[in-house]
């Protein structure tokens, strides 16, 4: 289907890769691995087209067309989701017209005899015969069970896509590339923006598409289910193994202490060649000998090998006060913002050295509930911290807390302890920052390098409570698994809110589920979670959510519906949509401005504290009581515009969910 012979792409003096020359037939599924900055993106957007190589051929016959998702992408769009769906279906669509633009024209014409007459009754047959192979009678169900198969409501169908945020509409993108059904699918990332029932969604989807795949993920359970082949990207060429990911990891091993072996041969043989020419370089007597030493050691191609592997390295979290049998209790604890109840009646007990998932859809409040425990955002009920309970917390925002005149190491270095000091290196090369990253300035890393980072710094603190909010979005593999090693010998409890399976099985012992308001507690792994859980939830097929959503029912994970089977009222109506459109970019309008006075008015005070701070410096003004009353009064008033600014962006960010 297409085939890539001698391909070679260079950025700099050392190319990505070269004489890279492989195939991909029909219904291949590639899983396209390599560390981070080997080229898997860049191999992706070449074989889509969107890159030239420095050289090579990339041969893609006419008639394959080839859909491709970017990790970033730039989305403008005006229209309902449904109606941007449907873009995938633009060529039945145009032919749907032209049908009905044939079927109206033999209704209004008599000419039954005429040539014209039979000509135009033959074209409405041969585009109505062409319509109907294109599955053009069954795009629109066909739309619905996508969209609602990666996570949208019925109810969102008409919402104007303008109202989601940025990983929603990359869910849209991603549906009107499946929708469009390309003979070759290249996903990078696509399981980002996923949770756990949309990407179980999206594999099976994969298994049963006629198209061929080659797909970029760090969520191994997912391109374990999917994949089929292993294309990786190491040491400047393409190694294709035709086994799926787990036998890849395991021929790779074998392959690399070959090379191991190979290199330590050569290098041995280089060294006994030196050691030679060194020895008899003056004697006149070996000189013919020399000369063939000097010329053999030119000749030699020095063996590469793959990158250190640190699978083996062990984190341990340095030691801590043990804190209080229950380190969280919550009782009756809910959370709203306006008239949208996040939650409510909560009630849990967490005991010392559990590990537990929060999971559930996007926007189900699992990050909300979080912050509650961190005490960020006020709350309903009763929610206690346990005695001498010291809490580490990642969270995105964390990176941003990361002082940008040090360097990766020189991070590190302030908060490592003891004999961890002297294994810093090896600790940065496991989460992707080994040899000149280590001396990157914080300042001008990305925003994954930056979390990567800051998780590092996280796992070198003294806590006995850790926190982490999808601490996997931007590690590789191996750093997945030295995280997870890190936290499963970790002896204190453990919150972790994570989409990806393979990260969380064999980790937690318990799973709560956060949907339609409500938390509900499962005893066991993630998978037994996976296996038991309710029917309209992960193991309910698409088709029967999409029925019970017609019927104005929907399943637990969706809406709310209680334990004890109660219906939630009938579809509303397009008129009570648009009304409840309009009411709601009302809400949004008014928080934004809510929000944007606030920010004048921090800024206001910010300005006069730096003024006050000039004046007090001055010896006239050291010991002016007015102004150091006014001076500690304004501090006051701008922590309270602080607190009352995250609120207000909170309520703001629920809105726009």
């Amino acid at each position: 289907m297409i085939s890539v012979e001698n391909l070679k792409v260079e950025f700099g003096v050392k190319p990505l890769f070269s004489e890279a020359s492989f195939v991909i037939n029909d219904r291949d599924r590639i899983a396209l691995v390599g560390k981070n900055g080997a080229g898997k993106s860049t191999l992706l957007k070449i074989l889509c087209g969107q890159q030239l190589p420095t050289s090579g051929v990339v041969s893609i016959p006419n008639d394959t067309s080839i859909g491709y998702l970017p990790q970033v992408m730039r989305i403008a769009d005006d229209t309902s989701v449904k109606e941007e769906a449907r873009k995938a279906f633009s060529d039945t669509t145009r032919l749907k017209e032209r049908i009905d633009r044939m079927e109206r024209e033999l209704g209004e014409r008599t000419d039954y005899e005429s040539d014209d007459y039979m000509r135009l009754v033959e074209k409405f047959t041969q585009e109505h015969e062409r319509y109907l192979m294109l599955g053009g009678e069954g795009y629109e169900a066909e739309i619905e069970r996508t969209l609602m198969g990666l996570g949208f409501l019925r109810s969102d169908f008409d919402r104007p896509t303008a109202e989601f945020s940025g990983g929603w509409r990359m869910r849209i993108e991603l549906a009107k590339i499946l929708l469009q059904r390309p003979d070759v699918l290249l996903l990078d990332e696509p399981t980002n923006h996923l949770d756990i029932e949309s990407i179980q969604w999206l594999e099976q989807f994969l298994q049963t598409s006629a198209s061929a795949v080659v797909l970029v993920s760090h969520d191994r359970a997912f391109i374990n289910n999917v994949t089929n082949r292993t294309l990786e990207i190491s040491c400047g060429q393409i190694i294709d193994y035709r086994v799926k990911y787990n036998e890849y990891v395991v021929l790779r091993k074998e392959r690399r202490e070959q090379q191991l072996r190979a290199y330590e041969n050569q290098q041995k043989e280089i060294q006994d060649m030196r050691a030679f020419i060194e020895r008899f370089r003056y004697q006149a007597t070996k000189a013919v000998q020399v000369q063939q030493k000097i010329k053999q050691l030119e000749k030699i191609v020095p063996i590469e090998i793959d990158e250190v592997d640190n699978s083996s390295l062990r984190l341990k979290f340095p030691p801590c006060l043990r804190s209080g049998d229950y380190p969280i209790i919550c009782d009756e604890v809910k959370k709203a913002y306006g008239d949208h109840q996040v939650f409510s009646d909560v009630t849990f007990t967490l005991k010392r050295g559990e590990k537990v998932a929060f999971v559930g859809k996007n926007g189900e409040g699992k990050t909300t509930l979080v912050k509650c425990i961190m005490g960020e955002i006020p709350f309903e009920g009763t929610l206690k911290i346990g005695h001498n309970v010291q809490i580490g917390y990642f969270a995105q925002n964390q990176a941003q807390l990361l002082d940008e005149s040090l360097t990766v190491f020189e991070t590190i270095d302030r908060v490592a302890r003891g004999d961890i000091r002297l294994r810093i290196n090896d600790i940065l090369g496991a989460f992707m920052f080994g040899g000149e990253e280590s001396e990157k300035k914080v300042k001008v890393l990305s925003g994954g390098e930056r979390s990567r980072l800051a998780m590092i710094r996280l796992l070198l603190e003294p806590v006995n409570l850790l926190i982490l909010d999808e601490p996997t979005n931007h590690l590789d593999m191996q750093s997945k698994d030295v995280l997870k090693e890190a936290i499963r010998a970790f002896d204190g409890t453990a919150i972790l809110v994570s989409h990806d399976r393979e990260f969380l099985d064999g980790l937690v012992t318990k799973v709560y589920e956060f949907g339609g308001g409500r938390v509900r507690e499962h005893l066991g792994g993630i998978y037994d979670w996976l296996r038991a859980h309710p029917k309209g939830g992960a193991d309910m097929t698409i088709d029967e959510r999409l029925a019970m959503s017609r019927d104005g029912v929907h399943s637990p994970s969706v809406t709310g519906q209680t334990d004890s089977g109660r219906e939630v009222n009938p579809a509303p109506t397009s008129g009570q949509l648009y009304a409840e459109r309009k009411e709601q970019q009302k809400k949004v309008k008014r928080a934004e401005k809510a929000v944007k006075a606030c920010e004048e008015k921090i800024a206001q005070m910010e300005a006069r504290i730096k003024e006050m701070d000039r004046l007090l410096s001055r010896p006239e003004h050291a010991t002016d009581m007015k102004l150091i009353e006014e001076y500690a009064q304004t501090m006051r008033q701008l922590d309270e515009e602080n607190d009352r600014w995250m609120q207000l962006s909170e309520e703001l960010e629920a809105l726009t969910k």
